[in-house]
């Protein structure tokens, strides 16, 4: 019995020893996956933080995309009121030096018949 003994023993120490290692397994599993949920955790802030982001900047690009349309339009309708300004002075002009010539033509009809 003594044998019997003995193997009980070194099999009990053995099992002890293999309960210690799973124990030991364990909570270093236990604490990866805690770790491993903080991580998850910070990453979900992280991507809700980049959409905001990402949300204001959109915001942000197109406010100054619709602002600088406003000024487009706007300057595109001075421009189109100045150059119809400057045409209606070339007219002017124009039917001046049309009459100032029709004058001259006139005048130098006039001294040929002298």
């Amino acid at each position: 019995m003594t044998e019997d003994s003995g193997d009980l023993e070194a099999r009990v120490d053995a099992l002890e020893s293999r309960v210690d290692e799973l124990t030991g397994q364990l909570q270093r599993t236990a604490q990866d996956a805690a770790a491993a949920r903080v991580l998850a955790g910070g990453a979900d802030r992280d991507v809700g933080e980049i959409r905001g982001e990402m949300r204001d900047f959109r915001q942000a690009t197109m406010a100054s995309f619709n602002a600088m349309r406003a000024d487009l339009v706007d300057l595109r309708s001075r421009v189109d009121g100045g150059f119809t300004e400057i045409r209606g002075r070339l007219d002017a002009t124009a039917a001046g030096l049309a009459h100032i010539t029709d004058l001259l033509n006139g005048l130098a009809a006039d001294r040929e018949t002298d």
